[in-house]
């Protein structure tokens, strides 16, 4: 079987490699959008349930709330300060969920790692190729 040796000028083989790398970091763009339009619809759409499920939750804690201040009335306590009483209690525990709720969302890494870590390769592949 007779060797088969590559004509190709160094020029050629530069060019060509110059074409797939293009090609390659374009598909990892491409794979990186991907992956952000994946997670920005999952996270939209729990939203919308979170959302929904806030506005029913928030309509019963506000009668609930009513029928807190009406009971403290009551048993004697006048209903202005136990309208104020139920205030601050509501207060905060909100301020408390609302921190608890923001420190959940700073965690949530929206970053595309699986793009990132393939171009990290890419570029580690590209330079040991190239040296």
């Amino acid at each position: 079987m007779a060797d088969h040796k590559d004509e190709r000028t160094l020029g050629e083989l530069l060019a060509e490699l110059s074409r797939e790398t293009a090609q390659l970091v374009r598909k990892e763009v491409d794979l990186a959008t991907t992956e952000m339009t994946a997670k920005a619809g999952r996270a939209a759409s729990g939203a919308g349930v979170a959302t929904a499920g806030g506005a029913l939750v928030h309509a019963g804690l506000l009668v609930l709330l009513a029928a807190i201040v009406m009971g403290l009335a009551d048993i004697g306590i006048a209903p202005w300060l136990s309208a104020l009483l139920v205030a601050i209690a509501t207060l905060i525990a909100g301020y408390l969920l609302t921190n608890k709720g923001i420190g959940q969302v700073r965690r949530i890494s929206f970053a595309p790692t699986q793009a990132i870590e393939t171009l990290k390769e890419t570029a580690r592949w590209t330079t040991r190729q190239g040296a």
